[in-house]
């Protein structure tokens, strides 16, 4: 497939998401604020999901222009072995963290399939929750995955405009359009879980890329209805190479951005990782964000080294900078004292393993109208699950 689908330039049912994010728009950003903070007390109640990163490797095969691990960085490569990954669980386990997202670059000899579902193997043994954020892989691959405890995965398009993704993607398995447009359907079709969607703003038209991403989400989910789906807001960061976001994207802008999802897609999880200020974050907790990341290292590991001047983490460059860099106790002191709960367990093992396959005849029997208000559940959904954990 080389032409763009149609369900990405369909415009059909944007018109409220358009006029939402429109700087023009008849509603206020304190008008969306208040229906988007409606919505998400009605539909998760007063928690917040956390989640930590965990970097595996370095190594790249893509030249991405924005990326601090792309293959012309000088930063110095490594990768996480079973004994070193297995320091790093444990170390962030102290911290409270069951729910963890391991990264990889693009794929290459270094860190290849293999090695990825090794590292999914090993933290599946210890984490309640593993999903996966790398380089996108064959249904059958996926399935792979999924039977080692693998629940999830996040791939951002990064932006959806065709053209400025060629510029920014030089070189690489990357600079693949389609390839990677398909990615999160071949994930689901191989039994994933749930996908994590996102474009990074800042690389261009962020309303054109925003309206994009609502339309990738709403296509997978006429087809994956049992999927989960959730959506990230993340903004460029400073990296090494110094790339400068040419469409930068100020906090009202990114806030307007967030309310809006939240109201056109009510039982999304939207994310909001460390990339954002601590002032940011603990404004956009209970206002729509449902789920954070906390106290991340981009670094490879970065969570089980010493402190000493020699260490790792402090010679090497991370993938990006963070913003807020505050401890998992201190961010969830930060949520109480706005009477949201923090759950870092939310998720039972027993539940992992690859869904099964959903054929294109089951979504004929999906109602088509909606629920009405006054049939659906009240009860929040981060609590409709068999156990709950909060930190303390």
């Amino acid at each position: 497939m080389t032409a763009l689908p149609e369900w990405l330039t369909d415009n059909r049912d944007t018109a409220a998401l358009t006029d939402m994010l429109s700087p023009a728009s008849s509603r206020s950003l304190e008008t969306l604020a208040a229906e988007s903070r409606a919505i998400t007390l009605r539909r998760f109640g007063r928690t917040m999901t956390l989640y930590a990163p965990l970097y595996l490797s370095n190594y790249c095969s893509s030249g991405c222009a924005y990326c601090g691990f792309a293959s012309d960085r000088k930063t110095p490569r490594h990768r996480l072995e079973p004994d070193e990954i297995r320091r790093e669980l444990t170390a962030m386990k102290k911290l409270g963290i069951s729910d963890i997202l391991l990264l990889t670059g693009e794929r290459t000899a270094a860190a290849d399939f293999d090695y990825l579902r090794k590292c999914v193997e090993i933290a599946a043994q210890e984490m309640q929750k593993v999903s996966v954020e790398a380089f996108p892989m064959s249904v059958n691959e996926y399935r792979a995955l999924a039977d080692c405890g693998c629940t999830g995965i996040t791939i951002y398009q990064e932006t959806y405009n065709h053209e400025r993704y060629e510029t920014l993607h030089r070189w690489g398995p990357k600079k693949d359009f389609i390839d990677r447009l398909e990615t999160p359907a071949r994930a689901l079709e191989g039994g994933i879980k749930s996908v994590g969607l996102g474009v990074l703003l800042g690389l261009s038209d962020p309303v054109e890329d925003a309206l994009s991403l609502y339309r990738h989400v709403r296509h997978l989910g006429r087809t994956y209805w049992r999927a989960g789906m959730s959506v990230s807001f993340p903004r460029l960061r400073p990296q090494t190479g110094g790339y400068e976001p040419p469409f930068p994207v100020d906090d009202h802008l990114l806030a307007r951005i967030i309310f809006a999802f939240r109201i056109a897609l009510p039982d999304t999880e939207l994310v909001l990782s460390t990339r954002e200020s601590a002032t940011f974050r603990d404004g956009m907790a209970g206002l729509g964000i449902t789920r954070m990341s906390v106290e991340s290292k981009t670094t490879v590991g970065g969570y089980s080294v010493s402190e000493s001047k020699n260490s790792r983490e402090k010679k090497d460059e991370g993938q990006f900078e963070i913003s807020d860099s505050r401890t998992a106790r201190e961010f969830c002191a930060a949520l109480r004292n706005q009477n949201i709960e923090p759950v870092f367990k939310n998720w039972e093992p027993s539940y992992n393993g690859p869904s099964s396959s959903i054929s294109h005849e089951i979504q004929t029997i999906r109602p088509t109208t909606p629920i009405a208000p006054e049939m659906q559940s009240n009860k929040p959904s981060s609590l409709l699950t068999p156990e709950t954990e909060t930190c303390h």
